[in-house]
C-alpha cells in the first residue's frame, strides 16, 4: 500500500473517529457542526494521551483545509473584480457602438436597445421599448424580421437581410440587419446598420 493510499486512509478513519466524537450517535453531518463543537471534539481528543495524536492531526487538517478556503475565496473574490470590469467594459463598448444592437423578443417587442439604435429608429428609448420592432417596419420588412427571428432559432448562420423601416417625414429608410439568438435568455439579438451611401462618380 502506497504512502498517499495510507495517508488518505488514516485521514478518511480520524474524520470518522472525529464525527463519532462530536456526534456521540445524534449528528450524521460534521460539516453542519458549529465551531464550538467541533473545538470540543478537538478538546477531548487532546485531553486524552490515547487521542492527542489524532488531536494534532485533525487540527492539522482543518488549517490545511481552511487556508483552502482562504484561498479559494481570494480567488472568488479576484475573479468577481475581473468579471465586473469586463461587464462594465462589454457594457460601454455595446452602448457607445455605432453599430445599433437591439434585443426583442420572440413577437420582436423591443427589450434593450443602445444609443445607435435609439438615433437609427429616429425616437427615444421610452418611445420604443416595450414595443413592436415589426410596428416601425414596412409588411414586407415585418414578414421577414419573422423569418430572420425562426432561422436564428434553428441555429443557421445569421445572414444579412435589408429592412425598410416606415416612412418618417416622407422619407423611408432602409437598414441592414442581422439577428443571432441569445441561448441564456431565449431573445434575440439585433444587429443594425444603415446601408453606406452609394459613391457618387
Amino acid at each position: 500500500m502506497s504512502q498517499l493510499i495510507q495517508t488518505s486512509s488514516y485521514l478518511s478513519g480520524l474524520r470518522e473517529r472525529a464525527t463519532k466524537h462530536l456526534t456521540d450517535g445524534i449528528r450524521s453531518d460534521l460539516s453542519r457542526a458549529s465551531t464550538s463543537e467541533a473545538m470540543a471534539v478537538l478538546f477531548r481528543l487532546a485531553s486524552s494521551p490515547a487521542t492527542a495524536g489524532d488531536a494534532l492531526a485533525l487540527l492539522h487538517e482543518l488549517q490545511v483545509h481552511q487556508v483552502e478556503v482562504e484561498m479559494q475565496d481570494e480567488e472568488l473574490r479576484r475573479t468577481r473584480v475581473v468579471l465586473e470590469s469586463d461587464l462594465i467594459r462589454q457594457a460601454t463598448h455595446v452602448e457607445h457602438s455605432p453599430a445599433a444592437f437591439l434585443v426583442i423578443d420572440e413577437a420582436t417587442v423591443l427589450c434593450d436597445i443602445n444609443l445607435a439604435g435609439v438615433r437609427l429608429l429616429g425616437a427615444s428609448g421610452s418611445e420604443v421599448l416595450g414595443r413592436p420592432l415589426s410596428s416601425r417596419l414596412s409588411a414586407a420588412s415585418g414578414e421577414q424580421l419573422h423569418q430572420m427571428l425562426q432561422l436564428a432559432s434553428s441555429g443557421a448562420v445569421p445572414e444579412t437581410c435589408e429592412l425598410e423601416l416606415l416612412p418618417q417625414g416622407g422619407i423611408a429608410r432602409k437598414l441592414l440587419c442581422t439577428a443571432g439568438k441569445e441561448l441564456s435568455t431565449g431573445r434575440f439579438l439585433l444587429v443594425l446598420l444603415a446601408p453606406p451611401a452609394p459613391k457618387r462618380v
